[in-house]
């Protein structure tokens, strides 16, 4: 889907390229791939590195053009794990400027991708566009740990009362989701400690104000997503204990029931066997036999529960 605003983060679409345009391009079909490559003049290698889902964030410069990558967080319940990041490219020349992501995010969603909602505003520069792209990007990572967090208790309230691996398995899922969001917020944040050192960019007050915001709530999302990971590392040690012991405490008690099971079985073949036993011709046999196995299996039971095996 490919989308051609007026102005850079704007909010007015237009038909036409124009100078100075921002063009959003979000899950790029083959023939839209080969539109970016001919009319708008990006190099094939660098929309290879944009759709690439294991490409670094980075940033490069060239004579006629600028590529900046950072990674972004995405939403798919129905991908085997919950939450994962892509890459966003933002490519930029005298003229125009494109945003490329592989995916649907809310990062720069297709219907209303301008990073205003209020139509008065404006993006003066390139930097105040790439800080406030940072800044949406950390928010969207700090809102998706909140339900990562959320989930992980609902989790934990069902690995309470089970022995089955699937909720240790959806514990490992959301462990895989904070593991990429770690790693890609780290990454972001070396690209944005590079746009802060470098002698390139000149910073006016409102930039330097968004770079401190965005590496302010970039820093936080980093911690938050450490701390949620180191509990679950535990947590998933402590739950694994906790499933073997539910496991162990299952096996004692059928384990007992065999046992106490086995009594009037044995009883029943000792007095089935050919053999003289005494009361072949007695009335009274099979009430008696069934009395003693009765009172021999109660006295189990009472054994067992005294020793709380039961």
């Amino acid at each position: 889907m490919i989308k051609i605003f007026k102005s850079l983060g704007g909010y007015i679409e237009i038909p036409q390229i124009q100078k100075g345009s921002w063009i959003n391009v979000t899950n790029p079909t083959t023939d839209e791939i080969s539109q970016i490559v001919n009319q708008f003049n990006v190099p094939d290698d660098v929309i290879h590195d944009i759709l690439d889902v294991d490409e670094r964030p980075r940033i490069e410069y060239d004579d006629d053009w600028t590529l900046l990558i950072l990674r972004i967080p995405i939403r798919n319940p129905d991908n085997g794990v919950p939450f994962y990041t892509v890459p966003l490219g933002l490519f930029m020349t005298k003229d125009i400027y494109i945003t490329i992501c592989s995916t649907i995010n809310e990062v720069l969603p297709p219907e209303q991708p301008s990073l205003f909602r209020e139509q008065y505003h404006h993006i003066s520069d390139e930097l105040n566009f790439i800080f406030k792209l940072f800044l949406r990007s950390a928010n969207v990572y700090l809102k998706y740990l909140k339900q990562i967090n959320q989930q992980t208790a609902q989790i934990e309230k069902d690995l309470e009362k089970s022995i089955r691996n699937e909720e240790l398995n959806r514990l490992l899922k959301m462990e895989k989701c904070l593991v990429y969001f770690i790693t890609s917020l780290k990454s972001n944040d070396i690209v944005l400690a590079k746009l802060r050192n470098s002698k390139k960019n000149t910073l006016n007050e409102i930039n330097e104000d968004l770079l401190e915001d965005a590496l302010i709530e970039n820093k936080q999302a980093i911690e938050m997503a450490q701390i949620y990971s180191d509990i679950q590392s535990g947590m998933m040690d402590a739950f694994a204990s906790v499933i073997s012991n539910n496991l162990n405490v299952v096996m004692k008690r059928l384990t007992s029931i065999s046992i106490i099971l086995m009594i009037p079985t044995l009883i029943a073949s000792i007095y089935g066997m050919n053999v003289i036993n005494y009361f072949e011709k007695s009335k009274l046999a099979l009430p008696i036999i069934l009395t003693a196995s009765f009172i021999m299996s109660y006295l189990g039971y009472l054994i067992f529960r005294r020793k709380n095996w039961f």
